[in-house]
């Protein structure tokens, strides 16, 4: 923990969606090259150190008991605060100080449980549209890639890709031009817009090339928000994404992503559910060939074209964040 990327421990990162963890219910996670494991009482969500400090044992392979999580190895049993309440094999021990777990924060945010592992410098990147009952909500994922949670991240930042990769789902390589890519810096992180032509269904599922508006928010360092719609129509069609990556390691990943539509409400959502998972199955393929795995932070390292401006601003940023975790 002590060599871990200070600057993402302080972050939150998700680990499990709300209705994976029912009551009695224990979940082994990994986040920042670290085991963690999740339990709940009541309305109270705990994520510790999946480590029980007696002899090592995992303590995902536990269970709750009560307000308790109990070791399985010797039947010591955990309280709330992470402290041992009770030692069977010996009761009438004094309960050693050592007896305690390493605990983390944790919230429930957009159906997602967040944990942060240190002390958290800002609260999880808005979702506007997540209150918005005029968009319907659709979530892609979980998404598992080996490779940085910053190729990943990145990947998704790369709106030229898609007339290539994504061909007649996203893009067609005919209209594969970007024009008016601004990058915009905030002392607490980048947005950018740019132009380009996209595949679009409507609520009768037509299909037609439409010339698009994308707008980026990058607040946190493996989490985006994005807004798309028409560059000039008459009708109020946009699409909002939430994207954000989980850095298990620094080689592992895993994406998850929330889409808003306030159109095509006639198109099943099992569908959408389809094509997203064809376009990160894509993605997967794309990113998990990259080499190095770990993005490289040196503007040297590899060459840029005009449209790789949000990239390249993307990875001044992590640089001057001081992010070393997933990064070379």
């Amino acid at each position: 923990m002590e060599k871990t990327d200070q600057v993402l421990i302080n972050q939150w990162h998700p680990v499990a969606q709300v209705e994976e963890l029912q009551p009695g219910i224990v979940l082994s996670k990994r986040l920042l090259g670290e085991d963690i494991v999740l339990w709940c009482y009541e309305d109270r969500i705990l994520a510790w150190q999946d480590f029980c400090p007696h002899r090592g044992v995992r303590l995902s392979l536990g269970w709750v008991q009560g307000d308790t999580l109990v070791c399985p190895y010797h039947g010591l049993a955990y309280n709330l605060e992470g402290k041992c309440a009770s030692l069977p094999p010996n009761p009438d021990q004094a309960i050693p100080y050592r007896a305690c777990i390493r605990t983390y924060q944790t919230q429930e945010c957009y159906g997602l449980i967040w944990v942060c592992m240190g002390q958290p410098t800002q609260n999880i990147l808005p979702f506007p549209e997540w209150d918005d009952s005029t968009y319907r909500k659709i979530i892609g994922g979980p998404y598992c890639y080996r490779s940085s949670p910053q190729r990943a991240f990145e990947n998704f930042l790369d709106t030229a890709h898609i007339h290539f990769l994504h061909k007649g789902i996203l893009g067609e390589p005919s209209h594969a031009q970007i024009d008016h890519h601004q990058v915009q810096w905030y002392p607490d992180g980048i947005t950018y817009a740019v132009n380009s032509w996209e595949h679009d269904f409507d609520d009768n599922g037509e299909d037609e090339m439409i010339f698009k508006n994308y707008k980026f928010n990058v607040f946190r360092p493996l989490t985006a928000h994005s807004q798309t719609a028409p560059v000039e129509s008459e009708i109020d069609r946009r699409m909002a994404i939430f994207f954000t990556v989980t850095p298990v390691e620094e080689e592992e990943c895993v994406v998850w992503i929330w889409m808003a539509l306030n159109y095509s409400h006639g198109i099943p959502t099992t569908e959408i559910e389809e094509a997203l998972n064809i376009v990160s199955s894509q993605d997967i393929t794309m990113v998990e060939s990259q080499r190095p795995r770990r993005l490289p932070l040196d503007s040297q390292a590899e060459f840029h074209m005009f449209c790789d401006q949000s990239s390249v601003a993307y990875r001044k940023w992590l640089k001057h964040l001081g992010v070393t975790f997933g990064v070379i």
